[in-house]
């Protein structure tokens, strides 16, 4: 991606050392569950419920000294350079429809954080919690996908982060709050398939910011999107239940296959249009 020269949000918190941490398992332990837990579609907001004794305070009063890698340092400079592409995307869009975009904050944590969906580590993923519209990440996160999925690169990382604020966007246009209120009152298996058409719609505004993004800026470099559609392809709930266990469960499936995730990831990318990503008008979201 050529992201050189280009803006870096203002509305991102860098917490990383800061705060909270684990008392179990290694960071590449952590993360190594994130992926596992965010791929394969787990509910943040149970994680977070459930996750909450684990974390402690620090002891009031300590500091601890946090020396990013240098590695580390170019993956938080991509994000908040996406984070403000999709600021510019977004406000365009929603104003093109009259409305008003408000962007979410983004906080980068290690370990674990505290955010107003309650407290969570890094087992979570990346997640977006509605109660403080803001996305959280643990950068460690995006070598796990690297080494791990072998779903690495830049805009690979940045689908992820598009992915969440797509949440946000759903937040703002109301979509968010009645998927949830529907799933409440669903049965399990039902509330799977509204959750797979959010997360496809997900993927679908991270291809529109792509779209928008490299129209304004040039931002897309040969293989780039091969990249953004290998991660998609990583992270099909089909896909990872078979690695996972060597048989896939359909009612289980709660982000889309792999041939979906990919397929609304392109569709947002060649589209552009917000209208094009009603994936709960369609009776088969494929």
């Amino acid at each position: 991606m050529k992201l050189d020269g280009r803006r870096e949000s203002s509305n991102v918190e860098d917490r990383r050392g800061k705060g909270t941490k684990r008392a179990s398992l290694g960071i590449g332990g952590l993360i190594i569950v994130g992926l596992i837990t965010w791929f394969m579609g787990g509910n943040p907001m149970d994680v977070l419920k459930q996750g909450a004794g684990d974390i402690l305070q620090s002891p009031q009063g300590a500091t601890q000294e946090y020396v990013p890698t240098a590695e580390e340092e170019e993956l938080a400079k991509l994000v908040k350079v996406v984070l403000a592409g999709t600021e510019d995307v977004w406000t365009k869009v929603f104003a093109e429809q009259g409305l008003q975009y408000q962007p979410p904050k983004l906080v980068m944590f290690t370990d674990a954080v505290q955010s107003g969906c309650g407290g969570a580590s890094s087992q979570v993923g990346p997640f977006y919690c509605s109660a403080d519209q803001t996305v959280y990440i643990d950068l460690s996160f995006f070598k796990q996908m690297k080494s791990q999925l072998k779903a690495g690169g830049d805009f690979a990382y940045a689908y992820v982060i598009a992915h969440e604020v797509g949440h946000h966007v759903q937040y703002l246009l109301g979509t968010l709050d009645q998927a949830h209120q529907q799933m409440a009152r669903m049965s399990k298996t039902d509330a799977n398939k509204v959750s797979v058409r959010l997360e496809l719609q997900a993927d679908y505004y991270a291809g529109l910011w792509a779209h928008h993004d490299d129209a304004r800026y040039g931002t897309l470099e040969p293989g780039d999107l091969e990249e953004g559609i290998n991660a998609a392809h990583a992270i099909g709930d089909d896909k990872l239940q078979m690695e996972a266990q060597g048989y896939t469960v359909p009612d289980a499936f709660n982000h889309g296959t792999s041939q979906q995730r990919m397929a609304w990831l392109n569709k947002g990318y060649q589209v552009g249009t917000l209208e094009g990503g009603d994936t709960f008008r369609l009776q088969d979201p494929s």
